[in-house]
């Protein structure tokens, strides 16, 4: 069964969240992320809120603060950086790393695997 509620993070320090409260309200960009993501890589909010809590998530909000800083509102930075991540594919030493195919869109693949990984720690 598909999550349609927003997960709360679970790493307010560090990830995203952490992140980005440095430039914006962590829990507006949190609850406009998660399902922006969602929606752009076919994946679970619960998914969405691994790879946001991961140290993945903290270059994603590195992102989302350029685009706050170039004079974008949140949701547009938002925005922009899916589209971007999503523009950019895997790489041969990412797939030798992580096992992520190559090909695969960015975002989708680290969203995948920062869920994967989230499994098996629990």
């Amino acid at each position: 069964m598909a999550t349609t509620t927003i997960p709360a993070t679970g790493n307010e320090a560090w990830g995203f969240f952490g992140s980005i409260r440095h430039h914006a309200d962590p829990d507006a960009a949190w609850a406009a992320a998660v399902p922006a993501i969602a929606a752009a890589t076919g994946s679970e909010m619960n998914a969405v809120g691994d790879f946001l809590d991961s140290r993945h998530g903290r270059h994603f909000a590195d992102d989302v603060a350029n685009g706050l800083a170039a004079g974008r509102e949140l949701k547009a930075a938002i925005a922009a950086a899916v589209q971007r991540w999503m523009g950019w594919t895997i790489g041969r030493r990412t797939t030798r790393e992580t096992g992520i195919p190559i090909g695969l869109p960015y975002l989708t693949g680290f969203v995948i695997h920062c869920e994967i990984e989230a499994d098996a720690d629990d």
